[in-house]
């Protein structure tokens, strides 16, 4: 199979790819970005959490040929203008949302995802968007944190404050 898309912001085209190749393992195995976590391998647990064309996507469930002409962004893709972490990602840290880490950068996207949906959800609505995504360390309460106060301050420097 040969597969042309755009992954976070460049251009790519692979070759001679099997044709049931699924979207996790041409990531990890193919192009090297581990960032993207194999948890359940049934879309259950959102590890492998993905955009795809600004869609939240199970990497473990969709083939790669799916992918063909999107746009597909993983948790390596989300940076500041600097080429550091985003927003996101730093109020993750600051709300300490991240422990062990493994379920953060699906934890993240599932975030994203929502607040190209929605840029200003409630607190329900920002527990309902990450239902999908296991976390066995931090009981939820400070991911919601971080992900309400990066809608809030994406708010205040949209208004201007």
């Amino acid at each position: 199979m040969r597969l042309e898309f755009t992954l976070n912001h460049k251009s790519v085209l692979l070759e001679d790819l099997p044709d049931e190749l699924l979207l996790l393992d041409l990531l990890r195995e193919i192009v090297g970005l581990t960032g993207t976590k194999r948890g359940c391998d049934t879309g259950s647990c959102g590890a492998c959490a993905v955009l795809v064309d600004g869609k939240l996507t199970r990497a473990c469930r969709t083939p790669a040929a799916k992918v063909a002409g999107c746009h597909v962004i993983t948790i390596e893709g989300l940076r500041d203008l600097h080429g550091g972490p985003n927003d996101m990602q730093r109020a993750f840290v600051e709300f300490g949302a991240v422990q062990c880490g493994f379920c953060t950068p699906g934890m993240i996207i599932a975030a994203e995802a929502l607040l190209l949906k929605n840029s200003t959800p409630s607190r329900e609505e920002i527990r309902k968007a990450i239902m999908g995504n296991l976390c066995r360390c931090t009981g939820y309460q400070q991911i919601v944190d971080a992900i309400e106060i990066t809608a809030q301050r994406r708010a205040a420097a949209q208004a201007g404050g």
